[in-house]
C-alpha cells in the first residue's frame, strides 16, 4: 500500500513503479527505488517504433524532498537494442533537463532562483550553489532556443553596469511586452549588430523593427541606425528632463558659492513641486520670485516649461515649441541649460517622436535595479553567463513550461 502512495505522489504512471522505499535514519535520506514492468518495451529518441529492453542500469536522481529529508529516486533504467545494433540509454519521463534531478525537482529551483540568489537557494534545496545555476543556465538556454521574435517591433535599449568602473551591459527588450529579448556585453554601437543577429535568429529580421526606443549615446544611434535601419528612434522623454534637473543642480551649485540661501534647496529643485510638503513648497515659491536675479530660479522655470512642452501629443507643435524653447534658453545667461538646448536642437527629431510614439525605457531602468539588487544580494557574478542568466530568470519571460510541464 505504501509503494501505491509513493507512486501517487511521485506521479509515477506505467510502465513504471515503486519496487521499494528506504530510510536512512542515519543520513535522514530517503531512497525510492523504481522499476518497470518485465517485457515493456521503450520508444528510443531518433529511431522508429518500441525496442526490446537489452540491459540495465540503475541511475540515482534527486527529488523534492519527503517532509524534511533529502529524497532519492533510484531508478533500474533500461537501454534498448536498436534495429541498427546499436544501444541507447532510455530517458524515463519524470527525469530532469540536467543529469541527476527529475522535473519536479528542477521546477522548484527555478521557482526559488527567481526570487533570490543561487546561494540562498542551495542552501534550502541541500544542493551545490554550482549545480543551482547549473540548473537555471540549462533551462534559460533550452528556452531561449526556443523562443520566438516573430511579433516584435519595437525595441527599448538600455544599458546598466555589469561591475564597477566601465564594465557595461546592453539590454534589448520588447517595448510592448516588456520582456527581455536579448542581453549582450558592452556598450558600444557593435552591440546592436549582436541585438540584431538574435533577433533574426529567432525570426525577427531587423527591417520588421518599428520603432527603439534609446537614451542619447552616440553609439546607440550610430548602432541603431546601421543595424535597425527601418526603427524610427525615440530619445525617451525621462532622459530629456534628467538632462535639464542635472542642468538646475549644475546651476545651483554655481551660484551657492555666493548665494548661501541656496544651500539645502537641491531636492526641493529636482523634485515634482506637486509632490513636495508646504515647507519646501514654499521655500520654491520664495526662490521663484527672485527669477530676474538668481539664474538658479530661471534654470528651474526653463526645466518646466521643458517638462510641459514634452507632455503634449501634437508633434508639429512640440517641434515648434521646443525650437522656440531653444531659442530663449540660448538667450538667457543660464550656462548649463544652454547645454540642454543644445542637445535639444541635435537630436529634435528623436526628441520630437516622443510625441507621438510614447515609447520610454522606465520598464527597463526599473529592471536595472532589480538586475542590481540582485547582484549586491549575492555580492556580484563572475561571468557574463551568469549574468545572463539572471537577467532572464527576472525579466525574460520565458516559457519553461515547454521544457517542464512543472515550471511556471
Amino acid at each position: 500500500m505504501h509503494d501505491k502512495l509513493f507512486e501517487t505522489a511521485l506521479g509515477i504512471a506505467r510502465p513504471w513503479y515503486v519496487a521499494g522505499v528506504e530510510f536512512d535514519e542515519a543520513d535522514k535520506v530517503l531512497s525510492v527505488r523504481i522499476d518497470f514492468e518485465p517485457g515493456t518495451r521503450f520508444a528510443a529518441e531518433g529511431a522508429d517504433g518500441e525496442h526490446p529492453v537489452h540491459d540495465t542500469v540503475t541511475k540515482t536522481y534527486r527529488h523534492l524532498n519527503f517532509f524534511q529529508h533529502e529524497c532519492h529516486l533510484l531508478v533500474r533504467t533500461p537501454r534498448v537494442k536498436l534495429p541498427d545494433g546499436s544501444v541507447q540509454l532510455i530517458k524515463p519521463p519524470f527525469v530532469g533537463r540536467l543529469s541527476g534531478f527529475t522535473l519536479l525537482f528542477e521546477a522548484l529551483v527555478l521557482m526559488l532562483a527567481q526570487q533570490m540568489p543561487f546561494a540562498a537557494v542551495a542552501r534550502i534545496v541541500g544542493e551545490s550553489a554550482y549545480r543551482v545555476l547549473a540548473v537555471c543556465r540549462r533551462y534559460v538556454t533550452l528556452a531561449l532556443e526556443a523562443a520566438d521574435f516573430s511579433q516584435v517591433k519595437a525595441l527599448a535599449i538600455d544599458e546598466t553596469s555589469r561591475a564597477r568602473g566601465h564594465d557595461y551591459i546592453t539590454l534589448a527588450a520588447d517595448a510592448i511586452e516588456r520582456r527581455v529579448l536579448c542581453v549582450t556585453a558592452g556598450r558600444d554601437a557593435s552591440t546592436l549588430e549582436t541585438i540584431a543577429a538574435e533577433l533574426a535568429a529567432h525570426g525577427c529580421p531587423p527591417e520588421r523593427i518599428e520603432s527603439v526606443s534609446i537614451d542619447m549615446s552616440p553609439a546607440f544611434i550610430k548602432g541603431c541606425t546601421e543595424h535597425l535601419p527601418d526603427a524610427r528612434i525615440t530619445f525617451d522623454k525621462f532622459h530629456v528632463v534628467w538632462h535639464a534637473n542635472a542642468a538646475v543642480d549644475k546651476m545651483r551649485r554655481i551660484e551657492q558659492r555666493a548665494d548661501k540661501s541656496l544651500k539645502g534647496l537641491r531636492w526641493t529643485l529636482l523634485k515634482d513641486r506637486a509632490a513636495l510638503k508646504p515647507e519646501a513648497a514654499a521655500d520654491l515659491d520664495a526662490l521663484i520670485v527672485r527669477m530676474t536675479r538668481v539664474r538658479t530660479a530661471r534654470a528651474w522655470v526653463y526645466k518646466e516649461q521643458l517638462r510641459e512642452i514634452l507632455e503634449r501629443k501634437q508633434i508639429n507643435v512640440v517641434r515648434q515649441m521646443l525650437l522656440h524653447w531653444c531659442t530663449c534658453v540660448m538667450r538667457s545667461k543660464v550656462e548649463p541649460m544652454k547645454e540642454v538646448a543644445a542637445m535639444v536642437r541635435r537630436h529634435l527629431e528623436g526628441i520630437v517622436a516622443w510625441a507621438q510614439t510614447r515609447q520610454t525605457n522606465g520598464f527597463l531602468e526599473a529592471l536595472n535595479g532589480l538586475f542590481q539588487a540582485a547582484k549586491r544580494r549575492a555580492r556580484g557574478f563572475s561571468s557574463f553567463d551568469t549574468i545572463k542568466t539572471v537577467i532572464f530568470l527576472i525579466a525574460g519571460k520565458l516559457d519553461f513550461a515547454a521544457i517542464n510541464p512543472h515550471a511556471r
